[in-house]
């Protein structure tokens, strides 16, 4: 074998969340080869393992570094999307939040027709995911999970002022009830972010069966006879070709996946020919269905000095709450961080805290296209496009507003700065929101699950149309879940080694 080529029974594309879940399973359960090849490098960037150093990888080596087509309802901007290259992927970029979802997420799957994916199927999966810092046999997974801190005293002040707004107290969040105001549960241990490839395959590394290739792009499928024979691209800047005896699984996110999806030719056939791809399988829901959370800046400074605490990422603290009553499950998702986020058009001091008011059930959904055989994906969420995004998210707004506003916060000598006194009326308010809605960094649903016509994969994973070939990661949600979602990505892989793997 040259050392160019590659041969496995399995050959998993992708190293970010669900990659090294779905690798280690599969050594653990089977005698399989598994090889999982990854874009980026080796998690060597110090900024990795701080969490309060997120920011830091914004626009780095370790962050593909997308960015949206322009927004026709965001003023015309292109939103930065980070997105993890790096082993450990957007896990190695992220906040550290874990969040399961909300049940009736889970049971909105099964009735779509997704069997095997409602709530009482997979909080199982959940539990055997997590180790938290507390006692009980339930919480004996892999993935560190931390939920016994003391915020920063200013993240206790704004708990303090949800409590004095009228939003209760919520001791767990990812318990089967969601609303009210927490602090975050948190991938973190020993002070230092805990990502799947650390939890996963750090303990398993050196397996013999167990291949790791970084800095490794892949650009296509290798398909045979409808059949997914492995993949192609460039390794060190040589071609490359790696086989797969058993499967190949997509584990590239919702961004990456579909994206080489279409360039291999499977995607809506008449949108591949226009661009110079020869379609091999017409699957029109490649790309589509592009859903994200999104948030908006409530910007404060302080008089009291806002201090941080070592080991702990900026952002400490949330609300699920519910834009109007009679709403099935929570639609906003405000998140408190210790510091003043401003967009690069804003000024203020150092010393603040920013409430984000974000947006968890949007209506809006966008695409994944290619403008050719070649070259990066376009992303288009088509952010805002529905006016109820709007209004839901200008009601995120005032509920940050609200807050900020009480008596607890007026003891640190909190002051609004953005949105600021001078946006009063609900179209100076819409203004604000088009001019600084980002993402929440939650793509998914490119590649949906289902039974109908319109789906990409079957509920075992399976795309369709093309044997061997698997996607596991965010973009099969059949509808985006309702928070943060590292931990149903990884629910995902371990659905997803329940079904090639059955224990």
């Amino acid at each position: 074998m040259q050392d160019n080529e590659f041969h496995a029974d399995y050959v998993i594309v992708g190293a970010g969340t669900a990659g090294p879940v779905l690798a280690r399973r599969l050594l653990d359960r089977t005698d399989a080869t598994v090889l999982v090849l990854e874009a980026g490098g080796p998690a060597t960037n110090p900024a990795i393992h701080d969490p309060m150093r997120m920011h830091e990888l914004w626009h780095s080596a370790e962050d593909w570094d997308y960015h949206t087509v322009a927004q026709r309802n965001a003023a015309g901007r292109r939103l930065h999307v980070p997105r993890g290259r790096v082993l450990g992927g957007s896990h190695a970029l992220n906040a550290t939040i874990y969040v399961r979802g909300n049940p009736a997420d889970y049971d909105g799957w099964a009735e779509l027709g997704n069997t095997g994916w409602s709530w009482r199927d997979v909080e199982p999966l959940f539990q055997r995911i997590e180790r938290y810092d507390r006692a009980g046999s339930e919480n004996s997974g892999i993935l560190d999970i931390l939920s016994k801190y003391d915020p920063d005293p200013v993240q206790q002040a704004i708990l303090s002022a949800a409590h004095e707004s009228g939003i209760p107290g919520n001791p767990d969040y990812n318990s089967r009830v969601q609303d009210g105001a927490s602090a975050v549960h948190l991938t973190i241990r020993d002070g230092l972010r805990i990502t799947t490839a650390n939890a996963y395959l750090g303990p398993v590394a050196g397996h013999p069966r167990l291949t790791v290739r970084t800095g490794v792009e892949v650009h296509r499928l290798d398909i045979h006879h409808g059949r997914a024979r492995g993949v192609t691209g460039v390794i060190d800047g040589r071609p490359f070709r790696a086989s797969a005896e058993a499967e190949v699984v997509l584990a590239a996110g919702a961004i990456g996946t579909p994206a080489l999806l279409l360039r291999s030719g499977i995607g809506p056939a008449d949108e591949l020919r226009a661009i110079g791809i020869r379609p091999i399988a017409d699957l029109r829901g490649v790309g589509r269905e592009l859903h994200d959370h999104w948030l908006v800046p409530v910007i404060y400074s302080a008089r009291r000095q806002i201090t941080h605490t070592p080991g702990l990422p900026h952002a400490q603290t949330q609300i699920f709450w519910r834009s109007e009553p009679g709403l099935p499950t929570p639609d906003l998702q405000p998140l408190h961080f210790s510091v003043p986020l401003y967009e690069s058009w804003m000024s203020g001091p150092a010393n603040g805290f920013s409430l984000m008011a974000g947006l968890i059930r949007p209506v809006s959904t966008g695409r994944i296209t290619l403008a050719g055989a070649e070259g990066p994906p376009l992303i288009d969420p088509n952010v805002l496009a529905e006016p109820a995004d709007l209004h839901r998210l200008a009601a995120a707004v005032q509920l940050c507003r609200q807050v900020g506003s009480a008596p607890a916060l007026r003891d640190w000598g909190a002051i609004e700065l953005y949105p600021g006194p001078d946006i009063h009326d609900d179209a100076s308010l819409h203004g604000y929101i088009r001019h600084t809605v980002v993402t929440y960094h939650h793509a998914s649903g490119t590649c949906r699950m289902g039974v109908d016509a319109g789906a990409v994969v079957d509920p075992a994973l399976r795309v369709r149309a093309i044997e061997a070939l698997r996607v596991v990661d965010a973009s099969i949600m059949p509808r985006i879940p309702t928070g943060n979602t590292n931990a149903p990505t990884i629910l995902i892989a371990e659905r997803a080694a329940d079904l090639m793997a059955p224990e």
